[in-house]
């Protein structure tokens, strides 16, 4: 053995042991939080699953919660995570069919007339679309026993629902609806959109450029 390699020697055994102390860790982590590892990485990047224009918009409720239909999309405003702000929606003087959020107006278009919902179609210039994205990275859930049906999800991770509306003389709406995916082995990813207290329905209002 060389004087080299001997000095060599000790210095990989040391980057062995903290790569090893650093999967171990990552894994531990990874095991016991990482819903919240998993909701860190979604601010950085989220994989979209589908994108398309928004024709038109409804609204069914009474100012505040309710639903957003979009286009075959039911957009939940009853389950809201915005702190003690509150969205509200309803009609402006000029009968357009808008959101009003933190002291600011976003209207949508005029509303249509001979319907029991307020609805309108997205206006000539406007710029709307609904996508749908989810986390790169899902956490395990390999300890949840469901005592009811005997079945638990395997794997979770977060889905996003993102509406995004722009003016052509530049106010923008961005919304963002966060929900839980659950994956069983035999059916794979679930459709279904599940809640959790706390975490989950819409997280972020954005509006720029609009009216007060």
């Amino acid at each position: 053995m060389t004087a080299h390699s001997a000095v060599a020697t000790p210095k990989m055994r040391r980057i062995l042991i903290a790569l090893v102390i650093v999967i171990v860790t990552t894994s531990i982590l990874w095991l016991w939080r990482g819903r919240d590892l998993s909701m860190l990485i979604d601010r950085f990047k989220l994989i979209e699953t589908s994108s398309r224009p928004i024709k038109t918009i409804a609204y069914e409720g009474k100012g505040t919660g309710g639903i957003l239909h979009v286009e075959d999309l039911d957009l939940s405003l009853n389950e809201v995570e915005l702190g003690a702000a509150q969205p509200s929606i309803g009609t402006t003087k000029d009968d357009q069919l808008a959101l009003s959020f933190g002291g600011k107006v976003f209207p949508f278009g005029p509303t249509q007339s001979g319907t029991e919902s307020l609805v309108t179609a997205t206006p000539s210039g406007d710029g709307a679309t609904i996508s749908i994205q989810h986390s790169p990275i899902s956490w395990p859930n390999f300890f949840e026993i469901n005592f009811m049906t005997g079945k638990s999800p395997l794997w979770k991770r977060h889905i996003y629902q993102r509406l995004v509306w722009k003016k052509p003389a530049g106010a923008k709406l961005e919304m963002l609806w966060r929900y839980e995916q659950y994956f069983y082995p035999e059916d794979r990813w679930t459709e279904a959109f599940m809640t959790r207290p706390g975490s989950t329905g819409l997280i972020r209002i954005n509006i720029s450029n609009a009216a007060r």
